[in-house]
């Protein structure tokens, strides 16, 4: 590993196409410069070795937090693998650099949601492109790994995904019958500049749908969009499929080599979005499965809610006389239910009380009274008690207000000391009672 280290990544040829290609102020991919890196790789000794180091070492940016930069390297490294041979895809495939690449994603850096899936559609459609070769059979490994530790990969439709084995522009062997060739190059023309201008022209309008959809694939939530938003995302789908189409036809009839790199870069944009329309669409009808199943589940309580409001509405001042009449009889049983308990408690006591306490008779003999109490009852005469026993409850309130009236005709300043023994005396026969 240290190899790969030593001297400066980007002093090399390839190492400085990687440099400017990969750096953070450009406002969008250069395909054109990724397309170069992918021609020096190809057609030098060292150009995978000396592609290699300054990919790892741009990807060392991570660390740095600087994800556009990692961004940038991880489409060129993208874009090599598709149109380089297997002496770069060795590289690449290399057990060590994969599982670095890996290491990436973890909790140490968190790096965004885009470079995480990046990561691992790389990894993913790696290991399906070069499964049966054993010579790359590291990233194979690697991917088994962390399938079986329960990684979730993104979906991914490998259908519409751009090969990874792009051919390449000169073949040293003639791979198709010569009739083939024939016809292709028959089929190529040469662009006039007035044809070049309207082409760069179509290409840009390609780009900017291009990138209208990308940033609303960014921003948009799955199922939380709102209506106009999805008719625009559709709509942009379907005018990309048809552009993509027309820069299809254009790739295999141009021979300029710069236009074609161009237009191979374009259709490879238009692939990767392509790919992250499809998963959120499916990400979309999942969201909006679980949120009928959601409402589907929850429980209507508007009208039992409705009756108890009608319920506790009723319990007012309001009510009729014949409920009134029942909620009357109904205090009254358990009055006399208290009632009837309290009797029977007090019948319990009476009986004990004659076993085991004393008598009522024996209560009222004198001895049987305490000291003051006893000197009270004796020294009192019969006559006055009987009397004051007979006294109604009309004559004792009559009683107590002539007691009312006469305090308040009192004097409000002190009295003396022989006033208040004279009030004493008069009160204590009231008292005796």
């Amino acid at each position: 590993m240290a190899t790969f280290f030593g001297g400066n990544p980007f002093s090399s040829p390839v190492g400085q196409k990687i440099e400017k290609a990969t750096d953070a102020s450009l406002p969008s991919e250069n395909w054109s410069l990724n397309m170069e890196i992918c021609d020096i790789i190809n057609e030098t000794e060292d150009g995978p070795k000396d592609a290699m180091k300054a990919i790892r070492k741009r990807l060392g940016q991570c660390a740095s937090r600087n994800y556009t930069v990692v961004m940038y390297t991880l489409i060129v490294l993208e874009t090599c693998v598709k149109n380089c041979g297997k002496r770069f895809h060795v590289l690449v495939c290399n057990k060590e650099f994969i599982t670095e690449l890996v290491k990436m994603i973890g909790p140490k850096n968190e790096p965004p949601t885009a470079v995480q899936e990046k990561i691992l559609n790389l990894v993913q459609s790696w290991a399906d492109a070069f499964r049966n070769e054993p010579e790359l059979s590291g990233v194979v490994q690697v991917y088994n790994d962390l399938k079986q530790k329960g990684l979730e990969f993104p979906m991914t439709d490998l259908d519409a995904m751009a090969p990874i084995h792009t051919p390449q522009r000169t073949l040293p062997e003639v791979g198709v019958p010569a009739p083939c060739d024939t016809v292709g190059t028959n089929l190529t023309v040469s662009l006039n500049p007035d044809q070049i201008c309207k082409l760069t022209s179509e290409v840009q309008v390609v780009q900017r749908n291009m990138t209208v959809l990308s940033e609303m694939l960014n921003e948009l939530v799955p199922g939380k969009e709102e209506p106009d938003e999805w008719e625009l995302m559709k709509e942009l789908y379907s005018t990309c499929q048809a552009m993509q189409e027309r820069v299809v036809e254009l790739i295999s009839q141009i021979s300029d080599d710069d236009i074609r790199a161009d237009l191979l870069g374009v259709n490879d944009g238009l692939n990767n979005l392509f790919l992250r329309y499809t998963r959120y669409e499916k990400s979309r009808l999942h969201s909006s499965k679980e949120q009928k199943n959601g409402e589907a589940a929850l429980i209507d309580l508007s009208d039992s809610g409705s009756g108890l409001d009608q319920q506790l509405g009723a319990l007012s001042l309001k009510a009729t006389p014949s409920e009134l009449k029942s909620m009357s009889s109904l205090a009254g049983a358990i009055k006399d239910d208290e009632f009837d308990m309290f009797d029977q408690s007090r019948n319990a006591t009476y009986e004990s009380s004659k076993i085991g306490s004393s008598t009522y008779e024996a209560n009222k003999e004198g001895g049987n009274l305490p000291g003051n109490l006893a000197a009270a009852a004796t020294s009192q005469p019969k006559g006055q008690i009987s009397h004051e026993e007979s006294l109604t409850s009309s004559e004792f309130e009559k009683f107590l207000a002539e007691r009312v009236a006469a305090a308040e005709m009192l004097p409000s300043t002190t009295e003396n000391a022989s006033s208040r023994g004279r009030i004493k005396k008069e009160e204590d026969p009231m008292f005796t009672l």
